[in-house]
């Protein structure tokens, strides 16, 4: 009966606290990482739709140039060729952002003009698709942000 007794003092294993330890410290990795992970994620959105807003830019001056002054809508900029079918509709969703854009013709008294804003479809809490709202038009020569609200022409150029 005592090598029964020797043999099972002899075998090694972890305890039930120190499995315990392991998940809570491999818990507090994840919730860390995802976090980060998400901050990266608004950080890769926000980006990504500075180029966007400066890819409507240039597709606007191009089909101004071919359509005499007139700026186009989303659908007539991909039927022109400048945008893909992702910016389909009239607010299109593209990497969490939600783009607004009004063209207003030409009258006798004024250009044409258009305006795009670039609003996160959510900006709260840690599911955020992005913090910045962006702002473009033809008068503007950089993309235009504002913290808080729908960005204007009037707002501070990124990074200002």
């Amino acid at each position: 009966m005592n090598t029964k007794y020797n043999k099972h003092t002899n075998e090694r294993g972890f305890s039930l606290i120190e499995l315990m330890i392991v998940i809570a410290i491999i818990g507090i990795l994840i919730s860390v990482g995802v976090v980060g992970w998400r901050a990266a994620l608004r950080r890769g959105n926000e980006a990504a739709t500075i180029e966007t807003l400066n890819k409507i830019r240039e597709a606007q001056a191009s089909y101004a140039l071919g359509h005499h002054g007139e700026f186009g809508t989303f659908d007539q900029l991909i039927t022109d060729g400048s945008l893909d079918d992702r910016y389909k509709g009239n607010t299109p969703m593209i990497n969490g952002y939600v783009f607004t854009m009004k063209v207003i013709p030409k009258s006798t008294s004024n250009p044409s003009n258009f305006t795009v804003n670039a609003d996160p479809q959510n900006s709260e809490g840690v599911a955020a698709t992005g913090r910045r709202h962006f702002y473009i038009d033809p008068v503007v020569s950089v993309v235009r942000e504002n913290p808080d609200q729908p960005a204007t022409g009037a707002d501070q150029p990124i990074g200002g």
